[in-house]
């Protein structure tokens, strides 16, 4: 069988369509002998029935291993060329207490950006000095509560928020631990929008500004300068631009060193997964033992010692420890120049997962209820959103014989899924489940029609909240003249 021409040059004709590819899917991943998907233990079908779908799953014994062997590699790294390591869960990518709970317990600090995550970050029981408080517009409500709560760093992100901290620190009779947001004028060979070291962007200050500022906060008595920061992108393969960046950044850091001391340098985050088979990560003992190479060598040539090195994970984390299961609920074959396409049109879409929306993000699909030996034919799996462009999956091969209450899974969707989802078209967002030996755990319960309807205040009555999934929904809503029985969802 050829492949089929509307395919990119990146994917290619599998031999089996039900393969799962190494490295795409969480570790705990395997189909039972009947060929459905099971994921710690637990059936997709069952998990389907019990919880509807879509779905998020996070393999938490992946998530955990992950956790744990990258903080590992990176201290033994480290402690090679004589100096620690700081590692923080860039809590971003996909936060919940129970998340929380995983990173701290896995030795893991945790990086948050708003007053939300530093709220569920404490509910998780998170000692307030283990914490990082990113942000470019931190409001004076949030740094205050970050002051009065003993947050261990803040990162100044703007020239104005030195005042800001340093008034709130004051106020709480603290000494607030600071670093400098600034640009290396180096960016990861990404997407436009996820190259956040551009100095023509929102994020940090420019280098050249770096001494002026520093040199500010060391004058102010209610702040600590920790050291610099920087954050080069997202989805970064490689060490090239870390290199670079950490070059660029240890010139200045070496110049800071003469009026007073800087014990901390922060490379930030990025590192790649893989979403499709064509994707080649750098495998993170090589990435620790590369970067802790980089900062030692630019170090020495310049004479000074190695700082405590900190840096913010998050995708390499969770990423591939999370997929969601959907069901199938219309497929479309189309004609484009004489090459077929499949449309599999699933229950869920860009309100689950805004990436390929916002970013044009490639993923992974395959059967999860089943195996075929059908040809495979290539598909293109879409949401059920009112836009063209709510495509989860613009392309990837799956049985020919897919059909209408198939369910499919997608893979690496632990990252910036759930964090990114909304309510387009009033969807509910899907609910979140761990699962491990063979036991699912709801982390986030899945909103219903009524929990919607409950913030409208055009419904007279309070409408209750189900505790159910997220399609599986039978309320009597009261509204200003009528009362509507919503159908149930067929069983499964």
């Amino acid at each position: 069988m050829a492949t089929n021409p509307l395919a990119p040059d990146w994917l290619r004709l599998p031999d089996d369509a039900n393969v799962l590819a190494d490295g795409l899917w969480p570790a705990t991943i395997d189909r039972s002998t009947q060929g459905e998907l099971t994921i710690g233990g637990c059936t997709a079908s069952a998990l389907a029935a019990e919880f509807g779908t879509p779905l998020y799953l996070v393999d938490e014994t992946d998530a955990r291993a992950r956790a744990s062997s990258l903080r590992a590699a990176f201290e033994a790294e480290f402690a090679r060329i004589g100096t620690s390591v700081h590692i923080y869960y860039a809590g971003k990518a996909f936060l919940s207490t129970e998340i929380a709970r995983w990173m701290l317990a896995e030795g893991l600090n945790i990086d948050i950006c708003s007053g939300g995550e530093l709220a569920v970050a404490l509910a998780a029981g998170s000692p307030p000095n283990r914490l990082g408080y990113h942000g470019n517009n931190k409001s004076l409500a949030e740094i205050d509560e970050a002051c009065r709560v003993g947050v261990g760093t803040i990162v100044i992100d703007s020239p104005v928020e030195i005042g800001r901290v340093a008034a709130a620190a004051a106020r709480h009779g603290i000494v607030q631990g600071v670093r400098l947001r600034v640009n290396s004028g180096v960016h990861a060979h990404t997407h436009a929008f996820l190259a956040t070291a551009h100095e023509d962007q929102k994020f940090g200050v420019t280098l050249d500004d770096a001494a002026t500022l520093v040199g500010r906060i060391r004058d102010e008595p209610s702040l600590s300068f920790r050291g610099l920061h920087c954050h080069i992108g997202s989805q970064i393969f490689g060490t090239d631009g870390f290199a670079e960046s950490a070059s660029r950044l240890l010139a200045v850091h070496a110049a800071l060193l003469a009026d007073g001391p800087v014990p901390e340098l922060n490379l930030g985050g990025g590192f790649g997964i893989a979403y499709t088979s064509a994707d080649n990560p750098t495998p993170i003992g090589e990435l620790a033992a590369s970067l802790a190479d980089i900062v030692a060598a630019e170090c020495g040539a310049r004479g000074i010692p190695i700082p405590v090195v900190a840096f913010e994970p998050g995708r390499y984390i969770i990423g591939p420890a999370g997929i969601t299961l959907y069901e199938v609920g219309t497929t479309k074959a189309v004609d484009v120049a004489g090459n077929p396409r499949l449309y599999v049109s699933v229950d869920g879409g860009m309100s689950d997962n805004a990436r390929p929306a916002l970013y044009g993000a490639d993923y992974t699909v395959r059967l999860a209820g089943r195996v075929s030996t059908a040809e495979p034919v290539l598909v293109r799996i879409a949401g059920k959103h009112c836009e063209s462009g709510d495509i989860l999956v613009d392309a990837d091969y799956l049985p020919g014989d897919v059909a209408p209450g198939d369910l499919v899974a997608i893979a690496a969707t632990g990252a910036y899924c759930w964090s990114l989802s909304n309510n387009y078209n009033f969807l509910g967002r899907p609910a979140v489940i761990a699962v491990a030996d063979g036991i699912p755990r709801m982390l986030v319960r899945g909103e219903t029609i009524a929990d919607l309807l409950a913030r409208d205040t055009g419904v007279s009555v309070p409408v209750p909240v189900s505790t159910g999934s997220t399609t599986g929904v039978s309320t009597g809503l009261t509204t200003a003249g009528s009362t509507t029985d919503l159908p149930k969802e067929p069983a499964r």
